[in-house]
């Protein structure tokens, strides 16, 4: 059976970076304004007061301390409190294949790659900027790509499934290379008047290569061992925005058209349904889960990851063993595993045993199983 590597990865990060402290003046100063403009309702009992945030809330809830965005005013200016990011004509590349194309050339560097020695493009991401063209059609074009592309949408977990896509193109032959990129410009729907969730995501752009072992140069190689995908239908992280809602104009501009999720009944059902797929799958390769040299886990939330380091480990992970950045970066929807094995992935010796697992919004998981061949 043919034997599938990943060759390359690339992050492409954006411009601006935002504090908890920048963040939070902003929420406050909005629940200020809320609060003042509301106050004889709030004393008659009529209208909730709002709470203000707190940085120290912030870091012990999530283990968040700034995240990087396409446009910090428009998040700030408590006016506004979304980013602004103006249309462009159809002629000019849209925002995510920008970011989508920065991220491919650095995968392609890592890889020793050409654009002629790549097959298809997939686009995998939380929110698509269109629904067609497809964007991976758009970054294909930008970069010179022949073949095809196609775009594909599972929440947080679009990076692994889009591995998974690519592997088995690959190894039934469909494809001989693939590039998967996972633009998420989450800021775009998140709701930033919301104290439970204010602070939660960031923007960024990851990118892999997929290809044979066979054709791989790259010094970065990881063999793919097994790919094993998990859904389980949930109503607790959902977003209601789309075509149809201008058919129901009631609903326009209500919170559930952004990002909503009910955190508790996440934490309480996800990890341990994330923590038992990798333990199985990795069993089921014939390896030991305590004998895995790292884990690239989903960057939402540092506490999920703790547990879940915990359980499959069976002990606490040790320092460099389960890597987090969300301190910077914050939750990036799919692309955060990614951008952990991206920047935590180089130091490992040949034969090295490690996991890429994202997870969220479905439920959905995806899990690959990798192994560091020789730089």
């Amino acid at each position: 059976m043919t034997k599938v590597v990943i060759s390359g990865t690339g992050v492409y990060t954006p411009p601006h970076s935002i504090s908890n402290d920048e963040l939070v003046a902003s929420y406050n100063e909005y629940v200020r304004r809320f609060n003042e403009a509301n106050k004889d309702k709030i004393e008659a009992g009529e209208v909730k007061a709002l709470e203000p945030s707190s940085s120290e809330f912030i870091l012990k809830a999530s283990g968040i301390e700034r995240r990087y965005v396409m446009d910090k005013e428009g998040i700030l200016d408590p006016d506004i409190m979304c980013p602004r990011l103006p249309e462009r004509s159809n002629d000019e590349p849209s925002i995510l294949a920008e970011m989508s194309v920065a991220a491919a050339k650095e995968a392609m560097q890592k890889a020793n790659k050409k654009p002629e020695e790549i097959d298809a493009v997939i686009v995998a991401c939380s929110n698509l900027q269109r629904p067609y063209p497809a964007i991976a059609v758009e970054v294909q074009d930008l970069l010179g790509i022949e073949g095809f592309g196609f775009d594909m949408n599972v929440a947080c977990s679009s990076a692994t499934f889009g591995i998974k896509a690519a592997h088995d193109m690959v190894q039934s032959g469909g494809a001989k290379c693939v590039m998967v990129v996972d633009p998420e410009i989450c800021s775009g729907h998140l709701n930033f008047r919301d104290r439970d969730s204010h602070f939660i995501f960031g923007d960024v752009c990851t990118a892999i290569i997929v290809e044979r072992k066979e054709t791989c140069t790259s010094k970065h190689a990881w063999e793919i061992l097994g790919t094993r995908l998990l859904t389980k239908f949930s109503n607790n992280i959902r977003n209601n925005f789309g075509f149809l809602n201008r058919a129901a104009p009631e609903g326009i501009g209500e919170p559930d058209k952004l990002f909503v999720q009910e955190g508790r009944k996440v934490f309480k059902e996800v990890v341990p349904m994330v923590a038992q797929l990798i333990t199985d799958h990795v069993h089921e390769e014939g390896l030991d889960p305590q004998k895995l040299d790292r884990l690239w886990l989903h960057q939402a939330n540092i506490n999920m990851n703790d547990f879940i380091g915990r359980k499959v480990l069976g002990r606490d992970p040790e320092a460099g063993e389960q890597p987090n950045i969300l301190q910077d970066y914050a939750n990036t929807s799919s692309a955060g595993s990614i951008i952990a094995f991206s920047q935590y992935s180089d130091d490992l010796p040949q034969g090295a045993l490690g996991v890429i697992c994202s997870f969220g919004a479905g439920y959905s998981a995806g899990n690959v199983i990798v192994r560091r061949l020789a730089a």
